[in-house]
């Protein structure tokens, strides 16, 4: 039986993209815990699945749903909404969390790598937003929470691509924030910018470095003005915050979850 009672975000209703794994996977439990009904989508459905799962083991069934989603297909983004609107009844949290990264500088980022930054990246918000504000709409007021990088304000030589789409997903958050508000819409939109996160991620930045993990989080966190790496649920606080009513007032903002390096 499913748990009743309050919560945070009791009575939203939300879709978060990326959710097999990592910070996606940390959203979705959060949410739910805080009294969301979760959709959790991601190009790997079992995945997916496996979150929902374990939502629905810890909150009850009804909870959490599953199911495979390609972000970069505009019928695929169709068929996510469709799934929201029957299997959680609706939608007004939408939290656009997958993300890849590329590498390569200038001179060795392959064009095609390029395009498949963005296409992840960027055009997977266009098409969920441009898809998902309708039935937003229906179910206000939401929030769109937009999961950017402190790679998006603060460049590196080594990653131009990675740079540019998510200073690109920082700029497309205000002009989604600022269309909703001038629509009177009652819908949110804002970025959050985080820093290096101790998620499977880094756990293939070991081995292509050919590094001990341990080595790569002491190395990661020199860097950081606090002294070491976040962790996902640093980020889905933050999740949870955009997506409650407590930040009602606040579209068009960046959060930053860098541990003070964009201070320095």
């Amino acid at each position: 039986m499913a748990k009743t009672g309050g919560g945070r975000c009791a009575g939203k209703l939300a879709l978060v993209t990326g959710a097999a794994q990592g910070l996606g996977r940390a959203h979705a439990k959060l949410l739910a815990r805080q009294g969301a009904r979760v959709l959790c989508t991601d190009i790997n459905s079992d995945g997916a699945e496996a979150t929902a799962a374990e939502i629905v083991e810890e909150m009850g069934a009804g909870h959490a749903f599953g199911i495979g989603h390609d972000v970069t297909s505009p019928d695929d983004w169709e068929r996510a909404v469709d799934a929201a609107r029957e299997e959680i009844g609706g939608l007004n949290v939408l939290v656009n969390n997958a993300g890849i990264g590329v590498g390569g500088n200038i001179e060795t980022c392959t064009f095609e790598d390029w395009k498949r930054c963005f296409s992840v990246n960027v055009d997977s918000i266009f098409h969920g937003c441009q898809k998902a504000l309708p039935l937003m709409r229906e179910h206000a007021p939401g929030s769109i929470i937009n999961i950017s990088s402190i790679a998006g304000l603060i460049a590196s030589d080594t990653m131009p691509a990675y740079n540019s789409s998510k200073a690109a997903v920082w700029m497309l958050s205000k002009s989604i924030a600022l269309h909703c508000a001038k629509k009177n819409m009652d819908i949110r939109c804002n970025s959050i910018h985080p820093t290096f996160v101790d998620t499977p991620i880094l756990d293939g930045t070991a081995r292509n470095h050919n590094i001990d993990k341990d080595v790569l989080l002491e190395k990661l966190a020199r860097q950081i003005p606090l002294r070491k790496v976040g962790e996902p649920d640093d980020i889905a606080n933050a999740v949870v915050y955009l997506a409650s009513d407590e930040s009602k007032f606040m579209t068009g903002a960046e959060l930053k979850l860098d541990g003070g390096i964009s201070a320095m």
